[in-house]
């Protein structure tokens, strides 16, 4: 089926496919995705929809916010199996490296008292966040747990990752209240710019395949 004007082709290709490229794309990704949650966490204006129900998780369950963010990657994997997605490498890698990445961030970073400061760092890790995403999602090395759910729903429904991608922050949104998660501007800035950012980011980042470029 062909793709229609806004849709980009995520689905994995084989690991020999610019392998070292590609592994280090998928690397800086998700490096950059776990820096900009802890940065997000550090700005303490509202945190991503995920993040708001990372928070609540590991205030009931007394763990750190790294460690939260591992379990529900494993668990949100399960909801993979009516969209038949198939893990990859890039899976694996993202529950263990964001895991780590955010807690180093957390211990590098202090917290910000200025609220223009804050303001200015919300909205950066806001940015840094959909480029990290269409970094090591575009790599095509298999979707992390949560983009899973974004790119089977997008290969399954047609809709545009903005519209999948928007859908399931709210979603997510609302469960993370629900728990005890902090929901503040930052919150409604990240739900309504992250789809589109992700989405233009994607035009650029992701890895095609040589008959793609051929006019």
């Amino acid at each position: 089926m062909a793709l229609k004007a806004d849709q980009v082709d995520l689905s994995p290709l084989p690991l020999r496919t610019r392998p070292t490229l590609r592994l280090a794309q998928l690397l800086i990704g998700l490096v950059a995705y776990g820096a900009s949650m802890g940065l997000m966490v550090r700005a303490h204006v509202g945190l991503g929809p995920w993040d708001v129900l990372h928070q609540g998780l590991a205030d009931r369950l007394g763990w750190n916010f790294g460690w939260v963010t591992a379990l529900t990657g494993a668990l949100v994997m399960l909801a993979w199996l009516p969209l038949r997605q198939r893990p990859g490498i890039g899976t694996v890698a993202n529950v263990i490296v964001i895991a780590f990445a955010v807690d180093f961030t957390l211990a590098l970073v202090p917290p910000l008292t200025a609220l223009p400061a804050r303001i200015a760092l919300m909205l950066s890790a806001i940015v840094l966040n959909g480029l990290a995403t269409a970094v090591y999602v575009g790599a095509r090395l298999g979707p992390g747990p949560r983009d899973g759910l974004m790119t089977g729903l997008h290969a399954r429904t047609g809709w545009s990752v903005r519209v999948v991608r928007t859908t399931i922050e709210v979603c997510v949104l609302a469960l993370g209240w629900l728990l005890g998660g902090t929901v503040g501007v930052g919150t409604v800035l990240y739900a309504a710019a992250i789809g589109p950012l992700t989405q233009l980011f994607l035009r650029f980042a992701a890895v095609r395949e040589k008959k793609d470029l051929c006019p």
